[in-house]
C-alpha cells in the first residue's frame, strides 16, 4: 500500500491520489494539510471526497469484476482483453488498478476518522458513522475479491476472513452512531453480508431478518453532474456508440440496467448500489436451505419477488441504437429468439429482446425472469439453491458481485508485492476454482439462426450446485 506523505492535499477533488506501494505527493503550494485541517467545512469537504472516491471504487470494480465473471464479455477493444477467458495475473495493471482504488477509499476514510475528526468542532458522529462505514465497505469489498490485502502501508496481507471480521466491527460501530433508520439498515446488511461470507449461518440470518422490515432498503453511490464521477459501465453498456460490453444473451433482457434519457449523458448517469434489501432475503433463503427447510426457503423467494423486486422501478426505454456492434462476437442475436440455458436446457422466451420494435422495460435497481410460479415448482434443496444465485446473478447483475458467486479472487498486485515483504508468493496467485470454464467459456453460446435458438455453452448456476461444496462458493453448504 503507499506510503502516506502528509505534506500536501488537493480539496478540488478531496482526494487522496494514493497506489499501492507509492510514494506519490500532490504538489499544490497552496493548499497544505497544515491549511487545510484548520479550514472551515475542511470535515465536510473531506466526506464529499470520500464519496466520489466510493463512486470511483465501485465504478472500477463493476466494470472489471463483470468481464471476469459469466455476466458481460468484452465485445471491443476497450478494457480488459483477458478477463474473459478468465486469465488473471498479478502483473496485470487491471489487477493493481483495482487494489489501488480499494485502498484509496480505505485510506481517505482513515484519513478521516484518525486526523480530522479529532480535530474537528461539535457533534461529528454522523461523519464519524459516514467514514466508518465506508471503511468497513472497503474492507469488505477486499475480502469479496482478493485473495488478501494489506490495510496499512506496507503492512501484513491479510486473509479475507481477517478483512470480514474488521468490516464487522466497523459497521457495528457505524451503526451505534448513525440516527436514521435507513443508515442503520444498510449497516445491519452489511453486516449480515459479512456473516454470509464467513458461512455464519446464524448471525447472517438474524441481521438479515431485521432488513425485512425495510424492503425497499437502497445504498447506492452516485454519478453525474460536470464535475461529479461518470458512471463509466453506463458508457459501456449504453451510452457509447460501440456498445463496448455485451451480456450473456440469457442475461440480455437486463440489459441496460444504467442509462441515460437526457440529451446531456452527465445529467442522467444512473447510480448504482452497494447495499439492497434483495440480499437479505436471499441470505435468509439460503440458510433456510442449509438448515433443509425447503418451504421456508420458498416463502422468503416469494416474498422477494412481491415486496421488493416487483416494486423496484421499471421505465420504458429507447434501445434502439444498441446493435451488439463491438465486433468481437458477430453472431449476438439482436431479434427475440428462444434461449436455451445450456444443451439440456429447456427452452425459454422473452430474455433476449428486440430492440428495433419500439421500447424495451428496463430496471435500473433489480430485475429477474423467475416468477411466483417457478419458485412454486421447488422441490429439492439443490433446486432451491439453483434458484438462489440464479437470483442473485439477475438482481446483483452489473454490480459486481457475480465473480465472487463464482469463487474467483484476483491477487496481491506486483507493485504492492514489489515493495512489501509481507507479500508472498502464494498471495500473488489468483483463485480460479478447477470447475470455472476457461478459454471463454463462461460468456460462450452459440446461435441457430435457422431454429431461432440460441444455447449457452454452461449454464453456471448448474454448476455450482453441482459444486456446492468448494470452498471457494456457496459458504453456507461447508
Amino acid at each position: 500500500m503507499k506510503l502516506f506523505k502528509k505534506s500536501l492535499y488537493t480539496i478540488a477533488s478531496a482526494s487522496l491520489l494514493l497506489s499501492s506501494c507509492e510514494v506519490f505527493e500532490v504538489t499544490n503550494p497552496y493548499v497544505t494539510e497544515e491549511r487545510f485541517i484548520p479550514s472551515f467545512q475542511s470535515l465536510e469537504i473531506w466526506l464529499k471526497g470520500v464519496n466520489r472516491q466510493a463512486s470511483l471504487t465501485v465504478g472500477t470494480v463493476v466494470e472489471f469484476t463483470e468481464l471476469v465473471s459469466d455476466n458481460y464479455f468484452n465485445n471491443y477493444t476497450q478494457s480488459s482483453k483477458v478477463f474473459d477467458n478468465p486469465e488473471i495475473n498479478y502483473f496485470d495493471q487491471d489487477v493493481a488498478n483495482i487494489q489501488a482504488s480499494i485502498h484509496r477509499l480505505m485510506e481517505m476514510s482513515e484519513y478521516g476518522l484518525n486526523t480530522l475528526i479529532p480535530k474537528a468542532e461539535g457533534d461529528v458522529s454522523k461523519s464519524r458513522a459516514e467514514l466508518l462505514f465506508f471503511k468497513a465497505y472497503a474492507h469488505l469489498l477486499a475480502a469479496d475479491l482478493y485473495v488478501g490485502m494489506p490495510t496499512t502501508a506496507l503492512g501484513e496481507v491479510r486473509n479475507p476472513e481477517q478483512l470480514l471480521q474488521a468490516a464487522i466491527i466497523t459497521l457495528s460501530e457505524a451503526s451505534s452512531l448513525y440516527t436514521e433508520a435507513v443508515d442503520k439498515d444498510a449497516c445491519t446488511l452489511l453486516l449480515a453480508r459479512c456473516h454470509h461470507r464467513l458461512g455464519n449461518v446464524q448471525e447472517a440470518s438474524a441481521f438479515a431478518r431485521q432488513v425485512l422490515s425495510a424492503p425497499l432498503l437502497l445504498r447506492q453511490v452516485k454519478y453525474g453532474t460536470q464535475n461529479g464521477p461518470s458512471n463509466n459501465f453506463q458508457s459501456a453498456i449504453f451510452s457509447s456508440t460501440t456498445n463496448s460490453f455485451a451480456p450473456l444473451p440469457r442475461l440480455d433482457f437486463l440489459d441496460p440496467k444504467y442509462f441515460h434519457q437526457t440529451a446531456a449523458i452527465f445529467n442522467d448517469e444512473k447510480p448504482i448500489a452497494i447495499a439492497k434489501a434483495e440480499e437479505a432475503y436471499l441470505i435468509l433463503a439460503e440458510a433456510q436451505v442449509a438448515g433443509r427447510d425447503v418451504a421456508a426457503a420458498k416463502q422468503t423467494l416469494k416474498d422477494l419477488l412481491i415486496n421488493t423486486v416487483s416494486k423496484r422501478p421499471t421505465v420504458q426505454l429507447n434501445d434502439k441504437n444498441d446493435t451488439r456492434n463491438g465486433g468481437n462476437r458477430k453472431d449476438y442475436a439482436i431479434t427475440a429468439v428462444q434461449v436455451k440455458f445450456d444443451s439440456e436446457s429447456q427452452l425459454k422466451s422473452g430474455l433476449v429482446m428486440d430492440r428495433s420494435k419500439g421500447t424495451i422495460p428496463a430496471y435500473s435497481v433489480s430485475g429477474t425472469h423467475i416468477m411466483v410460479d417457478d419458485i412454486d415448482a421447488i422441490v429439492t434443496e439443490d433446486e432451491a439453491l439453483y434458484h438462489i444465485y440464479l437470483l442473485r446473478q439477475e438482481i446483483f447483475i452489473a454490480e459486481g458481485r457475480r465473480m465472487t458467486d463464482l469463487g474467483m479472487r484476483f491477487p496481491v498486485s506486483q507493485r504492492e508485492q514489489l515493495n512489501n515483504k509481507n507479500v508472498t508468493m502464494e498471495h500473488t496467485k489468483a483463485i480460479i476454482p478447477s470447475f470455472i470454464p476457461l478459454n471463454r467459456g463462461l460468456d460462450d453460446f452459440t446461435y441457430d439462426t435457422a431454429s431461432g435458438v440460441v444455447t449457452m455453452k454452461h449454464d453456471m448456476n448448474k454448476v455450482l450446485v453441482a459444486n456446492k461444496s468448494s470452498q471457494y462458493i456457496m459458504p453456507f453448504n461447508k
